[in-house]
């Protein structure tokens, strides 16, 4: 298999096996798309990490398989290589990108999928697709210009040119750069600890956060209002309050 999904602890990690670079053909985009949709509907995965190996996150799209593709394939394949990172990120978990060596067009869209980002300190992020006469296909126009500024993702866009860990996390493009033997450990713990929390709510922080980016603000509200109300009704909710009154703030287990 060309992605495979290892749950421990609470945490399922999405593993890019694609040697040597990862890069992301159709059979790789379709099976992160399977795998996306198993650790939605799995109640033993709580939190979830996205990892390339210990050399390279993913290098980007197979380029070899693309230039076989016409204008004809490419309309019929656009959709779903979107579908496939939409489905990443669509998790309604936290998601965290473990992120080694190359992380480039389609890997960077990956990455950026992500909730969160660790980076080694010698990786390297971008979006060379301009370098090729296009642009990026799998979200990058979109969600590189939520995360970091329209004006810094045209930078990276328009340019084509990578970025080291260290300027990656001066534009907000990863939010923490670790060494790279530390990237899964410190990805995996992260997650490891938010799997702890209570689901439902870390569910509707991430779907309230997102649907409020990608729309006005009084839709945002309505968004958050209506699951700030549902969720008196959860257990969770119970648990949390009643551990705060009778033991103090932080002390609520949820599992």
């Amino acid at each position: 298999m060309t992605v495979n999904l290892e749950v421990a602890d609470g945490v399922g990690t999405l593993r890019l096996d694609r040697p040597p670079m990862n890069a992301l053909d159709v059979a790789t985009q379709d099976r992160l798309r399977e795998l996306a949709e198993e650790a939605t509907r799995r109640e033993d995965v709580r939190a979830v990490v996205i990892y390339g190996g210990e050399k390279v996150f993913a290098a980007g799209a197979d380029i070899k398989e693309m230039q076989a593709m016409d204008h004809t394939a490419m309309v019929l394949r656009a959709r779903g290589l979107q579908e496939s990172f939409t489905a990443v990120a669509r998790i309604p978990k936290p998601v965290v990108a473990a992120v080694t060596g190359y992380a480039l067009g389609g890997g960077c869209e990956l990455a950026l999928c992500a909730d969160f980002r660790i980076a080694a300190d010698n990786a390297k992020l971008g979006q060379p697709e301009i370098l090729l006469g296009l642009i990026p296909g799998a979200g990058g126009t979109q969600r590189l210009a939520r995360l970091i500024g329209p004006s810094k993702a045209k930078d990276l866009i328009f340019t084509g040119r990578m970025v080291k860990a260290a300027e990656a996390r001066e534009l907000g493009l990863v939010d923490r750069v670790v060494a790279p033997e530390e990237v899964y450990t410190e990805a995996h713990a992260w997650a490891a600890r938010l799997a702890r929390g209570p689901a439902l709510a870390l569910r509707a922080a991430k779907e309230s956060v997102d649907t409020g980016l990608e729309t006005d603000i009084e839709t945002g509200l309505a968004v958050e209002r209506g699951w700030f109300a549902g969720l008196f009704a959860t257990e969770d909710r119970e648990r949390g309050m009643r551990s705060f009154v009778e033991e103090g703030p932080g002390k609520a287990t949820f599992r």
